[in-house]
C-alpha cells in the first residue's frame, strides 16, 4: 500500500465522528468501548464535542460497518493505557499504539493498520540538522510513548549527552519547543507533521536518511529513527482479534482503508 507522508490541513480531515457510532448488522447490542490518549491529532482530536480522527473512522468502519458493534471512546492517559485496558476499564485500545515486543508481552495485539516513523522536530532557525547536533541538549517527549524509547536510544548513542523531558501530552511537549524549553520533539512523523505544517514558519524537520531508508521502505522526506507498525490492542485471549482482522483485511480490500487514510493524509 502506499504510504503517504504529509498531513492533508485539518479542513480536509473530513467529517467527524459522533463518540458512539451507529448499530451495524452483526454485533448484537454490545458497545465496544476503546481507550484511547485524545488529543493526539490527526489520530485522535475532539471537534465540537465529537471525537475525531483517523483511529476513530477506522474504528468507525471495522467495529461498527463491519462487525456490527456500537463503539465508544474513552479518554485515557497513554501512560499507564495498557494496565487500565487490563484493568477492564475497556475493551480495546486504538491509540496510534506501536506494536512492540514489551507491549506483546501483556496485551494482543490486531494485525497492523498503520506504518510510522520516528522524526525529530525542530526550532525553524535552530543550528540542528543531524542526530548528532542534539549532543548536549534537551528534548521534549510524550511519556509512555515509543518517541520516549527512540529518544532513549539516542542517549545511548550520544553517550548519555542527552537530555529528555517527558510531558503528559504531545501538545505540551511541542508547546516547550516553541518556548525554547526544548531544542527538539521526537515523535510520530504524521503526528509532528500535524505541528510542524501549522506553524511551518517555527518548526520544520531534521532532514536526512535514517531507520525507513535502511530498512528499504518508502522513506518519508526527513529523518527517520525508528519504523513502527500500529496496532489494535486487546486484553490477553480476547476472541474479538479474529474478527477484527478480517475486517481489517475487508476494508483494505474494498478501498474503505484508502479513503479515510486520504481523508487525513495527503499525497
Amino acid at each position: 500500500m502506499d504510504r503517504r507522508t504529509y498531513l492533508k490541513s485539518a479542513g480536509a480531515a473530513g467529517a467527524a465522528l459522533s463518540v458512539t457510532g451507529c448499530l451495524g448488522g452483526g454485533g448484537g447490542s454490545e458497545t465496544i468501548t476503546i481507550g484511547s490518549d485524545i488529543p493526539y491529532p490527526p489520530f485522535e482530536m475532539m471537534e465540537n464535542g465529537e471525537v475525531t480522527g483517523f483511529d476513530p473512522a477506522i474504528a468507525q468502519a471495522v467495529f461498527t460497518d463491519e462487525l456490527g458493534y456500537e463503539h465508544s471512546f474513552k479518554d485515557t492517559s497513554f501512560d499507564g493505557i495498557i494496565q487500565a485496558l487490563n484493568n477492564g476499564n475497556f475493551r480495546v485500545i486504538m491509540s496510534a499504539m506501536t506494536i512492540t515486543e514489551e507491549r506483546a508481552q501483556e496485551v494482543d495485539f490486531s494485525d497492523p493498520y498503520f506504518t510510522a516513523y520516528q522524526t525529530i522536530a525542530t526550532l525553524e532557525n535552530s543550528d540542528i540538522t543531524s542526530k548528532a547536533d542534539l549532543a548536549g541538549k534537551t528534548v521534549g517527549v510524550q511519556k509512555g510513548t515509543t518517541g520516549a524509547g527512540a529518544a532513549e536510544q539516542l542517549k545511548s548513542e550520544l553517550n548519555g549527552d542527552l537530555t529528555i523531558k517527558r510531558y503528559d501530552t504531545i501538545a505540551s511537549a511541542f508547546n516547550a519547543l516553541l518556548n525554547n524549553q526544548v531544542a527538539a520533539v521526537i515523535n510520530d512523523n504524521t503526528v509532528s507533521a500535524e505541528y510542524v505544517s501549522k506553524n511551518d514558519e517555527d518548526l520544520r524537520f531534521v532532514e536526512g536518511e535514517g531507520a525507513a531508508a535502511e530498512q528499504g521502505r518508502e522513506a518519508p522526506p526527513y529523518l527517520t529513527l525508528t519504523v513502527e507498525d500500529y496496532g489494535i490492542a486487546f486484553r490477553k485471549g480476547d476472541e474479538l482479534v479474529s474478527e477484527v482482522n478480517d475486517a481489517l483485511a475487508t476494508i483494505k480490500e474494498n478501498g474503505t482503508y484508502d479513503d479515510i487514510y486520504s481523508e487525513y493524509f495527503a499525497g
